[in-house]
């Protein structure tokens, strides 16, 4: 998410804004000199109470503009006088600043979360919610209205004596206001100093962070301090060229950020009508410091079919559990707990892991969550959503949070009988999109490159070793991480506006309905992948293969071309640990069946070989005589094996299996098969209560199918298309 975890029920509607979140989901790393052309805005600070209408007030300060580089009044002297008048060392105004909104303006708007200016000061009101889409709803806005995180503005200028709206407008005034708030927090946390040495300010740079989580604090704050240690210059859209000297002698002291006393993690309210107890205790294994804090099951509309946030089952008895699906939040942990208590969210995931190692579970694991905008595989599924950001997960993604996931994927899959395979332990970016060509592009593509899939196998006993002769037609990916070091593209997230801020709200791209322009994805620092690039022809210099409902799709109105080098462009990247059928080599590459064509990668001999030798039970090819087959993204039953009566009394339509628009798979292409053939089903879960006729009946299909690693995503593939057959050594 995700937030961008947006699935759907089936027969319900979409949220609004799950295409371009899942499209351009990400959140760039700790806003690096080398992010200088994204916009983003970042988290502002704390004043307890509500929104309300800015008012002036009496004061001395002086209200300042900024004119032109260079000017009496530029931006870069607005910085040096407010950190004079403060006695906030300059390096730590500026760096604050370039976390909060890279020194842009933002003439004078509000961005998305409410906040404005280069400190990013937050006044958050109704008309700003509603102006963003939140307008109706009236369970989240309520805490949104409420949260000190966002409505720092009114306490800035306080402090500053100025009035709000010079705040608002003014960036000298607005930098003033900054600079006042934070000299606050060091005074409160420090004892009443405002010491000289930048290392001395941390504290007070996580404090301005306003996170809830110490993990969260500290990710801010460290990269205030990288930005200062390192340094930047910077012209902003404005045209104001701001400089902040590299200071390698500022060191961190993540210690101070106890003086907070923030929680590991702040659980929503209890709320016995809209978020009602279903377990006792949380299905965890003893090992795990574990909570139950339950997701949000409620009546939202008129009628008992305006429910949400996930579907009521007796799994495994009538419904079996075939999978576990990682996932990341693109939110903080708290934010991920607040967002999934509130119903009218329509996603959910059955536990979240947070990157302290915190285990919390939401839906128990008889129903089924929300959580991958495809019911044939959420309906069978074990959701996992962790804390932290996909384009960033190299921050995020602690060695607690790997040991935790890893101790819940193993006592899920004991429980559940689930094959430690990456064909049944999935990430969100194995799983593709429901069936219709907008769906397919936009599904996520979480938890992202930097997941380090080998690591997190062999943690839940099932390490990737050789399993054939090296002669064998089936190989598995899997590059040395550490060695296998790339630079991809991405954006920062556009997020949900939660009372709990993370460190990344995403750029100042307005339409939320389409995709950021190419110009806000940015170069990430070189760094390990658990994926190999694929190439049309055995070269570097020959172009990715490209995904067709990501290049060149009329329906989504993606522009034709060769793939890229985005996170999000998964159809370009094989992920460690799939199985994949040989289609070729040459010297040091390989070539293998790919979305229904060869992608090639590159796999010397030696360490950094990226594939090993397998053996697969079962791998498929079409039958005889046939020219193509069909591919499928879902295993649903036919219309006729669905009884007369319940078709006429069924509350929605059920969604009918049918052939994706452009994947195939051609006469002499193979693919790996997670294992035997089986039939379809789905689940229909109509109502609330469970009292429409039928509710709650998982209803099987007559056809049977096979499950295959056909590109970065699993499909399925008709059982009579096909010939099945071992691999071959």
């Amino acid at each position: 998410m995700l937030s961008h975890r947006y699935p759907r029920a089936a027969g319900r509607s979409f949220r609004r804004g799950w295409l371009v979140s899942a499209v351009a989901a990400g959140a760039a790393i700790a806003l690096s000199p080398a992010a200088a052309q994204s916009a983003t805005a970042g988290p502002g600070t704390a004043r307890p109470g509500t929104a309300r209408p800015a008012t002036a007030r009496p004061g001395t300060a002086r209200l300042a503009g900024a004119g032109p580089a260079g000017s009496p009044g530029s931006l870069q002297q607005e910085f040096a006088a407010a950190a004079a008048q403060y006695q906030v060392p300059e390096a730590v105004l500026l760096g604050v600043s370039y976390q909060e909104s890279l020194w842009e303006e933002n003439g004078g708007q509000p961005r998305y979360a409410g906040g404005y200016g280069p400190m990013n000061l937050t006044d958050l009101t109704q008309a700003r919610l509603t102006k963003d889409g939140f307008g109706g709803d009236a369970q989240r806005t309520r805490d949104l209205l409420n949260a000190p995180a966002l409505h720092t503005l009114p306490a800035a200028a306080t402090l500053a004596g100025l009035p709000d709206h010079a705040v608002e407008t003014s960036p000298g005034a607005n930098i003033q206001a900054g600079a006042a708030l934070l000299a606050s927090y060091e005074k409160k946390y420090d004892s009443g100093r405002l010491p000289a040495d930048p290392s001395d300010w941390y504290v007070a740079a996580a404090a301005y962070s306003q996170a809830a989580e110490p993990f969260v604090a500290r990710q801010f704050a460290d990269a205030v301090y990288t930005t200062i240690q390192v340094g930047a210059t910077r012209t902003t859209k404005s045209g104001q060229v701001v400089t902040l000297q590299a200071d390698p002698s500022a060191q961190p002291q993540p210690s101070t950020i106890g003086r907070l006393r923030l929680k590991n993690v702040t659980v929503p309210p209890a709320d016995p009508t809209m978020d009602p107890a279903q377990i006792a205790k949380p299905e965890c294994p003893a090992s795990l410091h574990c909570i139950y804090s339950p997701s949000g099951y409620w009546q939202y509309g008129p009628a008992k079919g305006d429910y949400g946030d996930h579907d009521l089952a007796s799994r495994p008895k009538n419904l079996q559990i075939h999978y576990v699906t990682l996932h990341d939040n693109e939110e903080t942990g708290d934010t991920t707990l607040w967002l999934f208590h509130d119903p009218t969210y329509l996603a959910s995931a059955n536990y979240e892991v947070f990157s302290d190692g915190t285990v919390v579970q939401q839906v128990p694991n008889e129903d089924i969550a929300w959580d991958t905008g495809n019911p044939a595989f959420y309906q069978h599924s074990v959701g996992i959503e962790q804390e932290g950001f996909a384009i960033d997960g190299a921050t995020w993604y602690t060695p607690q949070m790997y040991h935790a996931t890893a101790a819940l994927v193993r006592y899920l899959s004991a429980r559940y009988g689930i094959p430690r395979d990456r064909a049944h332990i999935l990430g969100h970016d194995s799983v593709p999109g429901g069936n219709c060509d907008t769906c397919i592009a936009g599904q996520h593509w979480d938890p992202g490159p930097y997941w380090d899939w080998g690591r997190f196998m062999a943690l839940i006993g099932a390490p990737i070793r050789p399993t054939a002769p090296a002669s064998s037609n089936v190989i598995t990916i899997d590059p040395s991480f550490q060695a296998n070091q790339q630079v991809v593209t991405g954006t920062e997230p556009i997020q949900d506006l939660a009372p709990y801020p993370s460190p990344y709200h995403g750029p100042e791209w307005a339409n939320l309905g389409a995709n950021p322009p190419g110009n806000f994805y940015v170069k990430q620092p070189r760094q390990p992948v658990s994926f190999v690039w694929l190439h049309t022809q055995p070269s570097f210099s020959a172009p990715l293969v490209s995904d067709p409902y990501l290049h060149g799709d009329p329906y989504v109105g993606t522009p034709a071309g060769p793939g890229t080098i985005r996170a999000n462009d998964w159809g370009d990247k094989a992920v460690t640990g799939e199985e994949y059928v040989v289609a070729g080599h040459q010297g040091s590459w390989t070539a293998i069946w790919y979305a229904g064509t060869k992608g090639w990668f590159y796999s010397p001999p030696g360490p950094a070989a990226a594939a090993v030798p397998s053996q697969a039970p079962v791998t498929i090819t079409p039958k005889a005589g046939l020219s193509s087959i069909p591919v499928y993204v879902d295993d649903y039953p036919l219309k006729s094996d669905y009884p007369a009566k319940f078709l006429s009394e069924a509350q929605f339509p059920p969604p009918l299996h049918a052939a994706t628009d452009n994947y195939t798979i051609s006469a002499g292409q193979s693919y790996v098969a997670a294992g035997p053939a089986f039939n379809g089903d789905w689940y229909y879960a109509a109502t609330i209560d469970g009292s429409a006729p039928y509710d709650r009946t998982d209803f099987p299909g007559s056809d049977k199918f096979y499950l295959i690693t056909y590109n970065h995503r699993m499909a399925f593939v008709n059982a009579d298309d096909v010939t099945a057959a071992p691999s071959t050594p």
